[in-house]
């Protein structure tokens, strides 16, 4: 799948996860956001991640896994989330960070700078 027809930030489930995350990850560095609609922390780090994908323009993208919803909660176990929200960041199909808990974009920028793999 390119990059192209996949948005800057979009939901993906535990069916398409390696095609649009792991696989995609190879070009462009993936934020994978596990989340919980019951989870306060959630929807407050959401708008500052959206903000750090808009200050990057385009070159990172961000990809949202709601663990409630059908499969996502054995992919969260897969990768070994155990609190919510957690944010892993993937870049040529491997981890290279994650945290858990709010943070604000300036947090969560500077997190990048220290976990990007620059090319």
């Amino acid at each position: 799948m390119p990059t192209q027809s996949l948005p800057l930030i979009f939901d993906t489930h535990y069916e398409s996860f390696q095609e649009q995350v792991i696989a995609i990850s190879h070009q462009q560095p993936i934020l994978v956001d596990f989340w919980a609609d019951w989870c306060g922390p959630c929807h407050a780090l959401a708008p500052h991640l959206e903000r750090v994908i808009g200050d990057h323009a385009g070159q990172i993208r961000l990809a949202r896994v709601e663990v409630d919803e059908g499969e996502n909660m054995r992919l969260a176990g897969h990768y070994r989330v155990r609190g919510f929200p957690t944010v892993i960041l993937f870049q040529d199909g491997l981890e290279r960070g994650r945290f858990s808990g709010a943070r604000s974009h300036l947090q969560i920028n500077h997190w990048l700078k220290e976990h990007l793999v620059l090319k």
